[in-house]
């Protein structure tokens, strides 16, 4: 039965691996859209600005952006013209510099005049060729019906999104191109389009002319295009090239694996039993027939002593009547000590009741020469330098590439000799609320298992505001702490755990090694 239960474990487990799953996470889409700012032409008239023309632009760096070179070529070939940055929150729009333009494949780098603290969105290093894409952008035609006027074009917006289906690499004449489904209107150009886990594949740039009932298909200029590009103007982009997966497949196999592994160890136990429960009647018919003869051997020994000392009396009973005192005394006291000798035999035999207590003493003795004594504290739990390298069949990735990183980990909950980790039921944790990054950090280090988790909460600027303040409310201690302040930041910090959604973007789950001394010297 326990073999039946772990083989059905592994067999969740593998079709949970091989069965397409729901990938697409509204959050990474939500945080995505938080990158990309609305793109203007700006004229003036005297002290007055107006905007002439619009597009989309999304950040690849802290302060530059990507839109279509089409988007800004007004401004280019005009230079009475602006061009303007107008984030998707916040109230502060900023003017931007042309870094560079590439009219051939579609594509135009800005930089803001003053910081935004846009975040940067991750580019997908490994495209999907089919599959749900999402286009975000301005378009005109929704910015119309909502009779939005011009001047509101100024003025922070969430962008649009919309989804469809990639269908493929199309190249154009001159680029390299990817055709798709999502919707995508004048407004809508030089906006990202990107897969489930929110990471770059295109910018959008035209789509095709309907005539009537024809299906519409729209183009993204390619990251073969666009990477190439940011390198040429000294932008080093955010790139993933990890397949995008969704947190319930990572909790559907990491709860199928826990199945599995209870499973294998519930059928380790119970062969363990087994295979003890047969040693022990092994042992006990030993041990029986060790007492029974040691019984019988007993028994013979004081029957024997027995007949000696009958016979030795009738020879002291002799030498009484013939008067040879001596012989009576010899006869005498060897029938004395016969008797003595059987009574002690006879009493000495062991019961049948010391089966089990030498039954136990013997199975205790073979245990304890198994195991070498006492069983030391794992090697995992002490303080000391580990090595931690990403699980990638653990982890959601949907930023940047995960380095490995090694953790100096104390036993009062230090980490690298400068960051006090808070115990809260019995897990160390620590909460990072950057200043200027628009993301909460949740770090946790199991020490006894070896298990680092670092998940990554990607907020919106109001709930970025509510991180910070309820962060303002308590001040970390130092290194060194002792439990009591330890459990004490492990509290204070659930403030902040609570307010957090109920699933990270991203989580990513390290597997430590603790190296010894020579290892680290």
């Amino acid at each position: 039965m326990l073999r039946l239960l772990a083989i059905l474990a592994l067999a969740v487990t593998v079709f949970a691996a091989l069965t397409p799953a729901a990938k697409a996470d509204p959050a990474d889409i939500e945080a995505a859209t938080r990158g990309v700012a609305r793109v203007v032409i700006i004229g003036r008239d005297g002290e007055e600005i107006f905007p002439i023309s619009h597009g989309t632009g999304f950040a690849v760096s802290r302060n530059r952006i990507v839109t279509n070179a089409h988007v800004v070529q007004q401004a280019v070939d005009d230079d009475r013209l602006d061009i303007g940055i107008v984030p998707a929150e916040g109230d502060k729009a900023v003017y931007a510099r042309l870094v560079a333009i590439s009219p051939r494949n579609d594509l135009a780098l800005l930089e803001a005049t003053e910081p935004l603290g846009l975040p940067p969105l991750t580019i997908s290093g490994n495209p999907p060729r089919t599959g749900a894409v999402t286009a975000v952008g301005y378009p005109l035609n929704v910015d119309r019906a909502q009779g939005l006027s011009f001047q509101d074009m100024f003025r922070a917006q969430p962008p649009v999104t919309a989804t469809g289906f990639l269908s493929g690499r199309r190249p154009s004449r001159d680029f390299d191109t990817l055709l798709h489904t999502a919707p995508i209107a004048a407004g809508n150009s030089g906006g990202p389009l990107v897969d489930d886990c929110g990471r770059v594949i295109g910018v959008n740039s035209f789509g095709t002319e309907s005539q009537g009932s024809d299906a519409e298909f729209f183009f993204a200029v390619s990251t073969r295009e666009l990477l190439p590009f940011l390198r040429a103007n000294d932008v080093t982009p955010r790139i993933n090239a990890a397949e995008c997966r969704s947190l319930a497949e990572l909790d559907a196999e990491e709860q199928a694996r826990q199945n599995a592994a209870r499973a294998d160890a519930a059928e380790r136990a119970a062969a363990q039993a087994e295979a003890q429960d047969r040693r022990t009647a092994e042992v006990r018919r030993d041990v029986g027939y060790e007492v029974m003869a040691q019984r019988e051997n007993r028994f013979a020994l004081a029957f024997l002593l027995l007949f000696i000392a009958i016979g030795a009396g009738g020879v002291a009973a002799y030498g009484h009547r013939q008067k040879d005192y001596r012989l009576r005394a010899i006869a005498g006291g060897i029938a004395l000590i016969a008797i003595v000798g059987a009574m002690i035999a006879w009493i000495t035999r062991p019961a049948y009741s010391q089966i089990e207590t030498r039954v136990e003493e013997r199975l205790r003795a073979e245990m304890d020469s198994e195991e070498g004594g006492a069983i030391p504290p794992p090697a995992t739990a002490r303080a000391g330098t580990y090595q931690c390298v990403l699980d990638e069949s653990r982890s959601r990735v949907t930023g940047g590439p995960a380095e490995d990183i090694a953790i100096e980990w104390s036993e009062s909950g230090c980490v690298n000799g400068r960051t006090q980790y808070g115990l809260d039921q019995g897990e160390w944790t620590r909460i990072f609320v950057p200043a200027n990054e628009a993301a909460v950090s949740v770090n946790s280090f199991d020490p006894e298992s070896g298990r680092f988790t670092m998940e990554r909460y990607l907020l919106s600027r109001e709930g970025m505001t509510d991180a910070r303040s309820a962060r303002g409310q308590y001040n970390a201690p130092s290194c060194g702490a002792d439990e009591g302040t330890a459990r004490d930041l492990g509290g204070s910090q659930n403030a902040i755990a609570s307010a957090l959604p109920d699933t990270p973007n991203e989580r990513l789950v390290y597997a430590c090694r603790h190296l010894n001394d020579e290892t680290t010297r």
